[in-house]
């Protein structure tokens, strides 16, 4: 990875998320807007936002959460709230797995639930696992993205956001990008606030960021750019 990135290049590393509790209808119009102002490469809101009035020049891909923020839904809720938000205009969906079953070693079950996911979005919808990985150790967050690679995922992610353990680092970033071996991609979300944070998550191996300050983030990119380095 070069030592710098551009605005644009950083631009389509970013889901710009929305997933407040509170947002309106009027919040997440904004947050489409900022994302196609920005250029992102997608705009990630709750599923009952669906469908989402998108720009006609964007080419924003709408991807939305499932069994969040919890993970404990039963299997065949969040296949089905995912089926019904590819049924909305979902391009990608981003599902929670039980992080207590993953605590458990319970890595057969975890991988049946993705499994079941999987199977109620068939390609090309994206399918993103949430692991939760700042509350599982080393050995747990293994376990948890080879069950996503066996149920056939096509991301492993590390946060919601909302846990209380925190959102994502470097070094899990790192493992789990060693973990699936560019079989899967790696989303680092959770706690990314500034270009340096994002530069940082992408050297250790992610390919997709979660940000719901896209601006600050990008604006960093900006500044750096403006001054010559990072």
């Amino acid at each position: 990875m070069p030592s710098s990135i551009s605005p644009a290049q950083l631009a389509r590393y970013i889901d710009h998320t929305l997933l407040k509790p509170e947002a309106t209808t009027a919040d997440v119009a904004a947050t489409v807007a900022d994302a196609a102002r920005l250029g992102t490469y997608s705009v990630c809101v709750s599923p009952s936002m669906l469908p989402l009035e998108l720009p006609e020049e964007s080419n924003l891909k709408v991807a939305v959460v499932c069994g969040f923020p919890s993970g404990k839904h039963a299997t065949e809720v969040k296949a089905a709230e995912a089926r019904l938000a590819v049924s909305r205009g979902a391009d990608e969906i981003d599902m929670v797995i039980d992080i207590g079953a993953a605590r458990e070693g319970r890595f057969d079950a975890i991988e049946a639930d993705i499994a079941a996911v999987r199977a109620a979005v068939e390609r090309p919808a994206v399918l993103k696992v949430i692991i939760e990985s700042a509350a599982l150790t080393d050995d747990e967050i293994v376990g948890a993205c080879r069950a996503a690679v066996a149920a056939d995922a096509d991301f492993v992610k590390t946060s919601t956001g909302f846990h209380p353990t925190g959102g994502a680092s470097a070094h899990a970033v790192s493992l789990m990008s060693d973990t699936v071996q560019g079989k899967l991609g790696v989303k680092a979300s959770g706690g990314i606030r500034s270009y340096d944070d994002a530069v940082a998550m992408i050297a250790a191996g992610a390919t997709r960021l979660g940000v719901s300050g896209s601006e600050a983030v990008v604006s960093g990119a900006v500044n750096t750019e403006a001054t010559g380095g990072y």
